[in-house]
């Protein structure tokens, strides 16, 4: 079921030409905690992710997500990286679940909104 889901999908794991141009072209230069594969090309600039699982972009963390930029050369991979302090841990991307941030007054919190105040003075057509 795997092999099909990579074969007619792009959202798991990676495509076949994906695979295939990683590995003809691609250096595998490391591992994350959540089990994403990276890549760059050999040679090149080209630097590219093989997620495990759904690609969702929220799961690569902060040292890989600077070498993916190219704001660092050198990969966690590659040197003692250690999460700044101020670095917040992953949080997954909760649109589209229950979870999902809801402001006061959306129509899915069934919350009204607060009436407006006596500040706000509406536009209307011909003044």
């Amino acid at each position: 079921m795997k092999t099909l889901l990579q074969f007619f999908t792009w959202w798991n794991s990676a495509t076949w030409g994906t695979r295939l141009f990683t590995w003809r072209k691609g250096e595998f230069v490391g591992k994350d905690e959540f089990g994403n594969s990276y890549y760059r090309e050999r040679g090149g600039k080209k630097r590219w992710v093989i997620y495990d699982g759904l690609a969702e972009a929220s799961t690569i963390p902060p040292g890989w997500h600077g070498w993916m930029h190219h704001r660092t050369d050198v990969a966690p991979s590659e040197t003692d990286y250690a999460p700044r302090t101020w670095e917040a841990p992953h949080i997954p991307n909760r649109t589209g679940t229950h979870q999902a941030y809801r402001p006061k007054g959306s129509i899915l919190t069934g919350d009204k909104r607060p009436q407006v105040t006596g500040d706000y003075q509406p536009w209307t057509p011909g003044e």
